[in-house]
């Protein structure tokens, strides 16, 4: 993912006003982004996941995660795909989120 690309860190703006309804902190610094990409014609492809493939939000945050990256100026569309490979771990998630919920 290229982070230093100014249309992604819009994209990741924009993510981390997403948050999942059971924990505090935005889908963002939980790590549940695995990939950012935009292509020369301005489509966005995001490669997430969530905590479990029973989560009962799992059918609602990708169209969460798409409608606040489609904020993001000159994107043209966005495509969310949901992964499960690998599976989320707390490892995935930033010292800032892991403060938050005190697992530092």
């Amino acid at each position: 993912m290229d982070t230093e690309n100014p249309v992604v860190q819009q994209i990741i703006a924009q993510i981390k006003t997403v948050f999942d309804p059971e924990i505090p902190v935005n889908l963002w610094d939980m790590g549940m982004i695995y990939d950012i990409t935009v292509d020369s014609d301005m489509n966005a492809r995001i490669l997430m996941t969530v905590t479990a493939p029973n989560c009962p939000v799992a059918d609602t945050l990708p169209l969460e995660v798409k409608k606040a990256a489609e904020k993001t100026a000159r994107i043209k569309s966005v495509w969310v795909e949901l992964t499960f490979d690998p599976p989320w771990s707390p490892e995935n998630m930033t010292d800032e989120a892991k403060l938050e919920l005190g697992l530092l």
